[in-house]
Order: C-alpha cells, then sequence, then structure tokens
C-alpha cells in the first residue's frame, strides 16, 4: 500500500513524501528507523495515473538477463572503487528497465537509510530468488560482495543458459506443431466442405472415418470463429490444468519417464542442486540453509522431495550423500559418490561443482541432438495425420471410379 507522510528529522527538517508500506505503523516504524519522527501518515488514494502505473508494472519485468547484467556490472564497480550507493547510483541512470530502474531507486535509498543490500534485496521476492539474497548476504558479512556478485551472475548465466538451448531445441517443433493445426483448421474449413458436397451430388455411399471429416469440415466451415475460439480455449483450458498444482505430481512424474525428455530432466535437476548448494557453501551458508535454498531452486516435485529428506537427514546427523544414494533413480550414483568423497575430503562445495560442470555439458550435448531426434517422430507424426485424411477423403473417389465402370 502506498503512504504519504509527514516527518522530522534531526536537524528538525520537514521532509515529505510517498513511500509502500505493510501498513502506516510500519510505515512510522521504518521512518523512525530512519532517524526521522512521523508527523503524519495517510494512506494515498489511487487516481487514473497511479492505475496506469500498475497496468506498466504488470508488462515490465526484470528478466534473468537484466538480472545478469545488474549482477556484472556491481560487481565490476564495487572492484573499481566505488561505494555502494553510488555504483546503484550509477546502475540507475544507466538502465532502460523501468521495472529494476525501480527497484534500484529503493536499494539506493535503503543503502543511504543505513540498510543491509541483502535487506533491500528481500524486499523484491518476485525478482530476487533466496539464492541470489543468501549469497549476497554472505558476500556482505565476509566484506567480499564484489565477488559474492560475481559469483551469482556466473551461476545465473549458466542456469540460464541451460534453459535457453532446452527452449530453442523445443521451438522447431512447437512450430511445426502450430503451422499443422493452422493448415488443418485451413483445409477442415474450405477443402474438406467442397469435397463433400461433390460426394452428396453423386450420391455415394460415405465410410465412417469420411463422415467424422465432413462433419467436422462444416462444423469449421459455418462456425470458423467459433472453432478457433474453441481450440484457443481448448489450448488455455490443458495448460492450465497441467500448471495446477494438484496436477504436478503426475506432470512431472511423465516428464521423468519420457524417453529423452526425462533424462535431460533429471541431469538438468541434479545440475542445479549440485550447483547451488556448491555456490552457497563457497559463500559460507550452512549446509542446511544451502539445502533448504537449493530446495526451491529444482523444478520438479520428486527432486523438491528429495532434498526435504536430505535435511531431515542432515538435522538428526546423518551424512549429506545417504539420501542421495536412496534416490539413484532421480540422482545419478556418480552424484552420490562424489558427495561422499567431498565429505570424506571436507571439499564438498567443490566436488558439487564438478558434478554441475559435468551434468551441465551432458545436457548441452543432448540439447544439440533433440531436434535431430524429434524431426523424424514429427514426421510420423504428421504422415499418420495426413495419411489418414488423405484415405479416409480418397477413398469415396475410388468408389466414384468403380461404379462407373
Amino acid at each position: 500500500m502506498l503512504f504519504t507522510y509527514k516527518a522530522k528529522s534531526k536537524e528538525g527538517v520537514i521532509v515529505e513524501g510517498i513511500l509502500n508500506s505493510f501498513d502506516r505503523f510500519a510505515l512510522a516504524a521504518e521512518l523512525r528507523g530512519r532517524g526521522y519522527v512521523p508527523i503524519s501518515v495517510r494512506e494515498k488514494k489511487e487516481n487514473i495515473f497511479d492505475r496506469m502505473t500498475k497496468i506498466e508494472d504488470i508488462f515490465a519485468r526484470v528478466s534473468v538477463n537484466d538480472q545478469i547484467i545488474f549482477t556484472k556490472n556491481l560487481s565490476g564497480m564495487l572492484r573499481a572503487g566505488l561505494s555502494l550507493a553510488r555504483a546503484l547510483s550509477v546502475l540507475e541512470k544507466q538502465t532502460k528497465n523501468p521495472a529494476l530502474r525501480k527497484i534500484l531507486t529503493s536499494l539506493t535509498d535503503d543503502i543511504n537509510a543505513g540498510e543491509s543490500f541483502s535487506t533491500g534485496l528481500a524486499k523484491f521476492p518476485k525478482v530476487f530468488s533466496k539464492l541470489f539474497i543468501s549469497v549476497t548476504r554472505s558476500g556482505e558479512e565476509s566484506g567480499n560482495l564484489a565477488n559474492a556478485l560475481s559469483d551469482i551472475g556466473q551461476n545465473l548465466d549458466k542456469m540460464h543458459s541451460l534453459s535457453r538451448k532446452i527452449h530453442g531445441a523445443l521451438i522447431y517443433p512447437g512450430i511445426i506443431m502450430s503451422a499443422m493445426i493452422l493448415i488443418g483448421v485451413l483445409m477442415f474449413a474450405f477443402v474438406v466442405p467442397t469435397l463433400a458436397s461433390t460426394f452428396r451430388e453423386l450420391g455415394v455411399v460415405l465410410p465412417a472415418s469420411t463422415r467424422v471429416l465432413i462433419f467436422i469440415g462444416n462444423f469449421f466451415s459455418n462456425h470458423l470463429i467459433l472453432a478457433f475460439v474453441i481450440i484457443a480455449s481448448s489450448a488455455f483450458g490443458l495448460f492450465s490444468l497441467f500448471s495446477a498444482k494438484f496436477m504436478s505430481k503426475y506432470v512431472h512424474y511423465v516428464v521423468l519417464k519420457l524417453p529423452v525428455i526425462g533424462k535431460i530432466s533429471k541431469e538438468l535437476n541434479t545440475a542445479r542442486t549440485a550447483r547451488t548448494v556448491s555456490s552457497l557453501l563457497a559463500s559460507g551458508v550452512s549446509i542446511m540453509r544451502a539445502v533448504e535454498i537449493a530446495e526451491d531452486v529444482v523444478q520438479n516435485i520428486y527432486y523438491k522431495k528429495v532434498l526435504k529428506e536430505v535435511r531431515v537427514a542432515i538435522e538428526k546427523g546423518a551424512p549429506f550423500s545417504k539420501v542421495f544414494g536412496e534416490y539413484n533413480n532421480l540422482y545419478p550414483v556418480m552424484m552420490t559418490e562424489m558427495v561422499q568423497v567431498g565429505e570424506e575430503t571436507g571439499k564438498l562445495s567443490d566436488m558439487l561443482l564438478e558434478i554441475a560442470v559435468f551434468y551441465e555439458n551432458e545436457i548441452e550435448n543432448k540439447t544439440k541432438n533433440l531436434s535431430i531426434i524429434i524431426e523424424p517422430i514429427l514426421m510420423i507424426v504428421i504422415g499418420a495425420g495426413v495419411g489418414f485424411f488423405a484415405i479416409s477423403m480418397i477413398s469415396p473417389l475410388y468408389s466414384i471410379l468403380g461404379s462407373i465402370k
């Protein structure tokens, strides 16, 4: 909620402004923490400009790429000797992203008010992950914030690169399938009705498959807009269904069992677990906290469950590798063995980083060949659909030719 406030500084200067807070009592406490004496705090009523700003905020987002550039630039400025507040102010002037500019303004105000950088970042949980905030906090506590930000940038870059390559490999089949659906709709709307009228004039007895195609064709021809609405609604409904929380365990299970995608998914979750925990341990975060954050980073519900069991095992004093050994169907044997070596040698962070690098390279190699693997499958599916359509529509023509003889 937005509030307008009036307060008095230590020097007796009256200041006014607008701040976002949970309620006016929380805002008054925040002002006192900054060294001001609150005089009045009132909720700011929205006007048309505020509503336009909210709409703008919905579409303005801080992408992962923006975060990578932000961390690398900030790290470089800190190493060059600029103060944190000065570096944030420079980035605020340089950035073209309005959402990021607002965040940088807030962070600069927090730093000038005496708050820590990590506390300011924690106010934006939808932008900065727990991993980002935890590594930053560790960097502040150790006095090595520049290196911590550099590590965050490298980790974000690596994770984003992997996700981009996987999505890129799936774009080609997605475009092909979308094009085939569009062509199919147009054929049903314009080609099938023409053939159907010809069959009716000739009085041909039509097989069941042909009658079904003609029925669909007539519907598309007479209600084309409605047909597109039904297709779009069905696609949205399926997407919403598969995105629902109660469907997660079924969708994630199917993904893990798919021939090629399943193996990539396992390697991706293994790499994310290893890189996240390695980065946090290297930054001085406790093993418990590192595993907890890794639980948020992995996307598959079954991997989240394993990491939750890992935390419980660590609390009971069991070794980190014990639980991984019980889930070789999810985490490969190599993960268990290298984690065990890392625990025994005291180099767990280094071993986890090696695991992450190994599986990230494996994913890169597999995604290069993914489109090659998917292409023949697409050809089979498309060929089957075209073949069914051709046989259903051509077989009545053969009947006509046979009757002429």
